[in-house]
């Protein structure tokens, strides 16, 4: 058997399930990180053939079940950055993306000052990796409540050759904050904290719903903003003066996070949208 066969074999297995053109895409990045055959070696050596195909036929049968690749493979790709990701972190996507880059480009200032940044939620480090990376004079923290998300964030912080302080505490107990945080003050807080409602589960796909872990997806439909109440009260009490607070927010929940946040005397508060047009981020500055 050759590889072109072992690609037939995916489309017969997969098309109805995921498309031709999305397996595609799962064999050559499989036979790149398996075999490190890209797709143009393959087009040009079609027949091209391997020793061992038990790597990529274990995988077709977990993508038959509906597994992510990212999962699959155990790694990712995040602003430029490899990450190592498991089921004890959500996949990053391409809006949270966005929203680093919102961060590191919005203000030209982040690049030249000593900044104190905390990523609250911090899941598979994402978010603080990524900073610490691109603004090498910040002192970035990241939070989370998951032992075993906070040891991946670890690894992607070693991986990237960065330094973050990860805590593991719950920010939804505020009795804790001054015993987690020592009372420091911030001048950047970023969360892409829990905000799909349990209504909303029918709009996601079984890859994501069967797959990703719930604790950093849902929340309660009588309480969406459980988690940025608390974020947004935690960043009233702990970030300086002109200090910044940056959301992911669920895109059907713009004009009340825009309320949230002038309840809370924030101001140039900035509702933004994400390559899809949907309300995704949203930022505030502390002025009292």
């Amino acid at each position: 058997m050759n590889l072109k066969e072992v690609q037939n074999t995916f489309h017969t297995e997969l098309d109805d399930l995921y498309g031709k053109e999305e397996v595609d895409s799962f064999f050559f990045i499989l036979i790149e990180a398996f075999y490190k055959v890209s797709r143009l070696n393959l087009a040009m050596n079609p027949s091209a053939t391997e020793n061992d195909y038990e790597l990529i036929f274990n995988a077709l049968q977990l993508l038959k079940q509906e597994q992510p690749i990212q999962y699959i493979l155990g790694e990712t790709e995040f602003y430029g950055l490899p990450f190592k990701v498991n089921e004890h972190t959500l996949i990053p996507r391409p809006e949270t993306e966005e929203l680093v880059e919102w961060i590191i480009k919005k203000e030209p200032r982040f690049k030249t000052q000593s900044l104190k940044i905390l990523d609250i939620g911090t899941g598979s480090g994402c978010i603080a990796v990524s900073l610490a990376k691109n603004l090498p004079k910040a002192t970035v923290y990241a939070l989370d409540i998951s032992k075993e998300a906070l040891k991946v964030a670890k690894l992607n912080a070693e991986l990237n050759d960065v330094k973050v302080e990860f805590i593991e505490a719950n920010i939804l107990k505020a009795d804790t904050w001054n015993t987690e945080f020592k009372n420091l003050n911030f001048d950047v807080i970023v969360s892409n904290p829990p905000y799909v409602r349990e209504l909303e589960k029918q709009q996601m796909q079984p890859n994501v719903l069967n797959n990703e872990p719930h604790l950093a997806l849902f929340v309660k439909d009588e309480n969406p903003l459980l988690f940025y109440n608390a974020i947004t009260q935690f960043a009233v009490n702990n970030l300086s003066q002109n200090g910044m607070l940056f959301f992911e927010i669920n895109e059907y929940l713009g004009k009340e996070m825009i309320q949230l946040l002038v309840e809370n005397k924030f101001a140039d508060i900035v509702l933004k949208q994400d390559i899809f047009k949907k309300d995704r981020m949203i930022k505030g500055t502390k002025k009292v």
